[in-house]
């Protein structure tokens, strides 16, 4: 799994020994391909760590451990663990604001609704980690992503009201269209949470190859929109 770049900075007053040998000037540094490179591992490892231990029981020794690291030079990219924390839980907001987002209203739920559900598959089963982090976090109450999930609130908003436009349009059930967003969240979030899970019953490879990830996303599209009552639009008929 690839991690994104933190943007993380540089905790002032760093020990100068954190980057020795690497040949830059400070006033460079913080732009060179390195230095990018490393920001990299160090988001990396602290997901890794932060899916497997939680914020408490991890240790900012065990994420320069992973990253190859010694724990002075990764206090030079980072200010704190929970800093770090912080910055992988708003990096997993900001993409989700993509996977999430909605397209033109006027494709229709079952283009929308099952476009949704197959970014969220995806990211399910490309960024397994991720996910976990994000459900732990919210398992104990939301207590560091609470105040940054302002626009994710909005845009979740947005999107139960287009659903209901649906609805009255009788393009599918009426029922309560933030708990359609639920169950979809719900049923893609398994995916990634429960994935030993889910590979042990179905007597699968839990990474599953490209053939096998494109039944599941066949499935639990088919399962979801069955489930909220999408029409097929003038013209279309089931496959």
């Amino acid at each position: 799994m690839n991690a994104r770049a933190s943007t993380t900075v540089p905790a002032a007053g760093a020990a100068s020994a954190a980057e020795e040998g690497d040949g830059e000037a400070p006033a460079t540094r913080g732009r060179s391909r390195k230095y990018t490179q490393v920001l990299g591992l160090i988001n990396q490892a602290a997901i890794e760590v932060f899916a497997s231990e939680g914020l408490a029981g991890a240790s900012t020794q065990a994420i320069a451990d992973k990253a190859g690291l010694s724990k002075a030079q990764l206090h030079y990219y980072i200010e704190s663990k929970e800093a770090l924390y912080r910055q992988v839980l708003q990096d997993i907001l900001t993409d989700w604001i993509v996977v999430f987002g909605f397209s033109d209203e006027a494709f229709g739920p079952r283009k929308v609704l099952g476009d949704l559900i197959r970014r969220k598959m995806v990211f399910s089963f490309d960024h397994p980690l991720r996910s976990r982090i994000f459900t732990a976090e919210m398992m104990r109450g939301a207590p560091v992503i609470n105040d940054m999930m302002t626009t994710s609130k909005a845009r979740t908003d947005q999107a139960a009201a287009v659903i209901q436009n649906w609805m009255n349009q009788g393009l599918m059930d009426k029922s309560d269209p933030m708990l359609v967003l639920f169950h979809i969240w719900a049923v893609t979030q398994f995916y990634a949470d429960h994935a030993t899970q889910a590979a042990y019953y179905r007597d699968a490879a839990q990474q599953g190859d490209e053939k096998d990830r494109r039944y599941l996303i066949e499935q639990v599209t088919e399962f979801l929109l069955k489930g909220a009552g999408v029409r097929y639009a003038s013209g279309q008929k089931a496959s």
